[in-house]
């Protein structure tokens, strides 16, 4: 069990949400009511800030109602709120659609995923082992 402590910065704010018990990621919500234009995008407050434990993260996934629904979506998709952080987290969505698009207060706009973090270090290397696939890359597997 991974425990995140919340902070509400604003009364209005409310603790992420799973909606059922087998769901990887918990909606968030929306702290503020704002209109975003098409072809826009805002950071959208939550009014929360996180305690993350150390070697974890906190993603910021799309929601795919939104996405399908109305072009909605998170620009920076998935964020990664660093367990040193403890300012408010703001959700920067997009608005890919051809009409505006809006927020009320509370409204489910996003949601996060706690992830674990491996111990990471880079070694300068001369060369690399082979592999079957190489430098192929962008579309080097063909389109089916």
């Amino acid at each position: 069990m991974v425990v995140v402590k919340v902070k509400k910065l604003l009364e209005n704010a409310q603790v992420p949400k799973f909606a059922y018990e087998t769901d990887g990621c918990a909606d968030i919500s929306a702290a503020e009511s704002v209109t975003i234009e098409p072809q826009a995008w805002m950071a959208v407050r939550t009014g929360l800030s996180f305690e993350i434990p150390h070697s974890f993260e906190m993603q910021i996934r799309p929601r795919s109602g939104l996405a399908l629904k109305y072009g909605v979506t998170v620009l920076n998709s998935p964020a990664t709120i660093d367990s040193d952080y403890r300012g408010e987290v703001k959700i920067i969505l997009i608005n890919h659609g051809t009409s505006e698009f809006r927020i009320k207060e509370g409204d489910r706009i996003a949601q996060v995923a706690i992830r674990p973090i491996p111990e990471v270090t880079f070694v300068p290397a001369e060369e690399l082992s082979d592999t079957s696939r190489g430098e192929g890359g962008f579309g080097s597997t063909g389109m089916d």
